[in-house]
């Protein structure tokens, strides 16, 4: 059996709200698990908003569209709120919103802080 990674941990003890993990809005939460390109991500939510790293330890990417909820809509905002992506009705068209603004050489994250370790062949 293979272990689980950190973002599958992560994900998982959100998912089943574990008294360890950090608190987001779960239908947000469910939402971008739904979404492969995100599900791959490191998700951290914090003040009313679901972020997404490529990298599972501090200090964090920073560099990814993001959602915010509110009680009526969903806001996706370009990284660290440079510019609203577009409010939406669900959370479901939020993550949505999201993937279609990921960066194309955006895949899963990487254990470790950021920035990246740098290539032994580069």
């Amino acid at each position: 059996m293979t272990e689980e990674t950190v973002v599958e941990k992560t994900w998982r003890l959100m998912l089943e709200g574990h008294p360890t993990a950090r608190r987001g809005d779960l239908v947000v939460i469910e939402a971008a698990y739904a979404e492969p390109r995100l599900r791959v991500l490191f998700p951290f939510p914090s003040h009313g908003a679901l972020h997404f790293h490529r990298n599972t330890q501090f200090p964090w990417s920073n560099d990814l569209p993001f959602i915010a909820s509110s009680t009526q809509s969903y806001t996706v905002y370009a990284p660290q709120y440079s510019s609203v992506l577009g409010e939406v009705l669900t959370p479901r068209e939020a993550a949505a919103l999201v993937v279609a603004h990921l960066p194309n050489d955006c895949g899963p994250a990487f254990e470790g802080p950021w920035p990246p370790p740098k290539s032994s062949t580069g």
